[in-house]
């Protein structure tokens, strides 16, 4: 499994925005572990950074590391066009930003519990455990019925 590395600086595990990476996969790929970056950004990311994509992620240097983060936490100063971007038009601030890690769940359950706080249908569907997307429920997903919370049995 080692034959590949011949660097002794060669690190399998690297530690980016509280998420472990797996230094034996290649860069772009490595990327996509973090939550909030998919294989599209990856991709832009590294060609942004001018890393080649065929490097495997324990052989980036530290400074590689800091340019691919500085691009991440600024991606409009280095022209990744909104639309690219994961948060479009925050119902709060209305900015288009991109999210990653514990910001992205952190949103994700900001947002449901807005949805149920106004009583919208969405809202009420995950309240309630049901599907969401309008799927049949007479005979599909009838095994995993969860009592909602604050609701007696």
């Amino acid at each position: 499994m080692a034959d590949f590395i011949a660097d002794p600086d060669f690190q399998f595990i690297l530690r980016v925005l509280n998420t472990n990476i797996d230094g034996r996969k290649k860069v772009m790929f490595a990327l996509t572990s973090i939550q909030g970056i998919g294989r599209r950004l990856s991709n832009l990311l590294c060609k942004k950074a001018e890393i080649d994509m065929n490097k495997r992620a324990g052989e980036l240097t530290p400074e590689e590391v800091e340019r691919l983060l500085t691009i991440l936490k600024n991606p409009r100063q280095f022209k990744i066009p909104d639309w690219f971007l994961n948060r479009q038009r925050d119902l709060k601030d209305g900015k288009t930003s991109q999210i990653y890690s514990n910001g992205l769940i952190a949103k994700l359950r900001e947002d449901l519990e807005g949805l149920k706080k106004i009583r919208a249908h969405r809202g009420l569907r995950h309240y309630w455990c049901l599907k969401v997307r309008g799927q049949h429920t007479k005979t599909s997903g009838r095994g995993f019925h969860i009592n909602p919370i604050g609701k007696a049995k």
